[in-house]
């Protein structure tokens, strides 16, 4: 299947706006996503976060003030984002990067709302 069919999510453009911490992706679905360095560290994809399985997944805490400092191509279906705390594990799909924009302010709310219940800060 082509990438770049209509049926297939793709990224039009990925900019890394460094001040603001900021990855914008403009999907061919028409959706656009300014999604936080904070926020991508917080739901990584990898196993360090998620673990090995729902149950697994691990609360990051106190990445506030993270930064994303490169942005690696990974073939043509993901990236791998390097942040300054020395994270650089986790392969972002364009599906799990769409979901994430998609899913931002629940996941954001349940985020902060398990921090506060484990008394933990950003």
């Amino acid at each position: 299947m082509n990438p770049r069919d209509s049926s297939t999510l793709w990224p039009m453009t990925v900019k890394l706006l460094k001040k603001e911490k900021i990855l914008r992706i403009d999907f061919n679905d028409g959706n656009l996503f300014d999604l936080s360095a904070e926020y991508l560290r917080v739901e990584s994809p990898s196993a360090e976060v998620q673990g090995h399985g729902a149950s697994q997944k691990q609360i990051v805490s106190g990445r506030k003030d993270v930064a994303i400092v490169q942005v690696e191509s990974v073939g043509n279906y993901a990236i791998r984002l390097h942040f300054d705390d020395n994270h650089n594990t986790g392969i972002y799909s364009w599906s799990y990067l769409h979901e994430l924009g998609a899913k931002k302010n629940e996941n954001w709310s349940r985020y902060l709302k398990m921090l506060e219940g484990l008394g933990l800060t950003r």
